[in-house]
């Protein structure tokens, strides 16, 4: 290994690291937070329409910009700070922050008009007439109350753009903890007052209130946790209408309009599995808890070290410096697999008890645990591919290469799409929530086939992964599925309730993970020793 790719790989493992261990704890109160919304409502109309009302604005923004806005944004800033003109950094993502800020205000007014119809594509499933007309009538509200929140997803989102383009990860990654405590605190609170499980018929229009206003306060909180995080490294600007006279502005904003599509197609597929979840009760629970599950692994393990790796890939980019940019990304990719793999065979082997421990309070029902179950085996290894499929998301994005990206997500939805379509032919139960699932999987083996193949023709002459690497992360696995396999007999055989199985998993899963770590080491220390 060169003195470069040794460099390479230290800053990418230090800068994954914290950028692991801060959205750990924010993916785990995420997580949180989905359990106990489901633990409150329970599995009941109302608890569906409001899992799904609640995260409305995070779609609609996401459909606007997203993630795909630090995707864009950070090389652009990264290319202004390189050049020695923290100055000029500022400026321009002034004048992004105020076209963004000048768009999401006139789509907030347009979901306000609309919410009556999207709330109706939430609330269609309800076979009820009275019934769904009540829950027509609280999901209107809710959207009412919670649209205002885009405004301040914007302003997050370019928060954690200006940080992480400065090489800081630990506020931008760990902040959005505090808006999910806030929440759980809200929810709790409410279903302490109003009292849990309220069918939907029985819901006060008050508590519809609290629950709206509560989330929109722990959006804002986070907002302003960001927009300090940006301050922090010399990036809060006021906003600027002046972006038509700024050349690179105006080249970041139309990136970002060619490539609304990587994250639009995603969000849309994401609500129309929650909407068709929404005809069987506590379905919206499950996929939820599907996508908390998703996301909170592959941001702690592949996510992390592709959100880690994008600055160096932009520097490196923008100094067309392609060994640089071929060592960040093998460096990267290789990380991804060794986060990614572990976590694969700790929640394929749990995967009942783990159901079992987050089917909590109201939804502690045997007909939604199996399913919750199978749908966490097909999580299991979406996150990998999903992992492996965004850091080459963002190597193109780092060489300014917004097309692939983009088809790659119109595909991906094409898929989800005809999947969300055939799990109508199944009834209103388990199997068409797992079905909705495999769609998650589906869509990410498409769109991560593609981006690879699009890198290997920009990195011919390079492996995508370091076999040395890859061989150690499979020897470390197969060493650890016999330990995963011993913990989860033991959990079997001893545990009598939810505490107990949480403690031997945990417990258990650490023995295993050092497993992995100790045999990974060994491994690829012996062929790293013989190399030399």
């Amino acid at each position: 290994m060169t003195v470069l790719e040794d460099a390479t790989s230290a800053a990418t493992a230090r800068n994954s690291a914290t950028v692991a261990g801060w959205t750990l704890v924010s993916r785990a109160t995420g997580l949180l937070r989905v359990v106990v919304i489901g633990a409150v409502l329970g599995p009941t109309y109302f608890g569906n329409s409001f899992q799904a009302g609640y995260i409305v604005p995070n779609i609609v923004f996401t459909l606007l910009a997203g993630p795909v806005l630090t995707m864009v944004l950070v090389p652009g800033v990264v290319g202004a700070v390189s050049a020695g003109d923290l100055a000029r950094a500022q400026q321009m993502l002034g004048r992004v922050t105020g076209w963004l800020l000048a768009v999401s205000s006139a789509v907030v007014a347009l979901l306000m008009i609309a919410a009556p119809a999207v709330a109706w594509t939430l609330t269609f499933g309800i076979p009820n007439p009275a019934q769904r007309a009540q829950g027509l009538q609280f999901t209107t509200l809710l959207i009412l109350i919670v649209a205002p929140q885009i405004l301040l997803y914007c302003l997050i989102y370019l928060g954690m753009a200006a940080q992480q383009a400065r090489g800081r990860f630990a506020m931008a990654a760990g902040a959005p903890a505090v808006e999910n405590i806030i929440l759980i605190l809200t929810v709790t609170l409410a279903g302490w007052y109003y009292g849990t499980g309220l069918d939907i018929s029985h819901v006060p229009v008050d508590l519809v209130v609290a629950l709206g206003l509560g989330s929109t306060a722990a959006v804002a909180l986070h907002a302003a946790l960001q927009l300090f995080g940006a301050a922090r490294v010399g990036l809060l600007t006021r906003p600027s209408t002046r972006w038509r006279h700024d050349s690179e502005a105006v080249a970041v904003i139309r990136r970002m309009m060619r490539s609304v599509g990587v994250a639009a197609w995603p969000a849309a597929a994401m609500y129309l599995l929650l909407a068709l979840a929404s005809s069987v009760p506590g379905g919206v629970f499950v996929i939820q808890l599907s996508y908390s599950v998703f996301y909170a692994l592959s941001y702690i393990s592949a996510r992390a070290v592709s959100m880690a790796a994008l600055p160096g890939l932009a520097r490196a980019a923008h100094h067309e410096d392609r060994t640089q940019f071929n060592v960040a990304w093998r460096q990267g990719l290789s990380y991804a697999v060794i986060a990614s793999l572990p976590l694969l065979v700790l929640l394929a082997v749990f995967s009942r008890p783990t159901a079992d421990i987050l089917a909590h309070g109201e939804l502690r029902h045997g007909s939604l645990i199996g399913p919750l179950a199978t749908c966490l085996i097909v999580v299991a290894v979406a996150q990998l591919v999903g992992g492996v499929h965004d850091i080459g998301r963002q190597a193109l994005f780092a060489l300014l290469d917004d097309r692939v990206p983009r088809r790659a997500s119109e595909v991906a939805f094409g898929i989800t799409l005809l999947i969300a379509a055939a799990s109508l032919l199944l009834p209103a139960n388990g199997a068409r929530l797992v079905l909705l699932v495999v769609a998650i999987l589906a869509s990410e083996l498409a769109a991560g086939g593609l981006v690879l193949f699009r890198l290997r023709q920009v990195v011919p002459q390079e492996q995508p992964i370091e076999v040395r690497t890859l061989a150690g992360a499979v020897a470390a696995t197969a060493a650890m599925v016999p330990v995963a396999a011993a913990v989860w007999w033991l959990d079997h055989l001893v545990s009598r309730n939810q505490l107990g199985s949480f403690v031997t998993l945990t417990l258990g899963a650490s023995v295993a993970l050092g497993v992995y770590a100790i045999v990974f080491w060994a491994t690829t220390t012996r062929r790293r020793d013989k190399a030399s």
